[in-house]
């Protein structure tokens, strides 16, 4: 499998600390092994899945033998929809 990140993706974990950053890359990584989780589910009217990590959530396609991380954001705010929408 191989990984791909947007600029928003990696602009996003860029700002966050330490303990958090490698919580979230660790979950990014996992989706290299198991690309669909136990814990994660498909986003309605959008061909992407997301997954939580503590207080964020990581949307991603699957693609062949790629995962595409395309948003990290807060999972308390609508900021992620907000943006997929504007991609879309």
């Amino acid at each position: 499998m191989k990984l791909r990140i947007t600029k928003a993706a990696r602009d996003f974990l860029s700002e966050l600390r330490a303990k958090q950053f490698r919580q979230v890359v660790m979950a990014i990584l996992q989706l290299l092994t198991d690309p669909h989780p136990h814990d994660s589910k498909q986003l309605k009217g959008y061909p992407y899945d997301r997954v939580d990590v503590g207080e964020y959530r990581v949307v991603y396609e699957v693609e062949g033998d790629e995962v595409h991380v395309m948003l990290v954001g807060n999972r308390n705010d609508d900021e992620v929809y907000r943006l997929l929408k504007r991609r879309s």
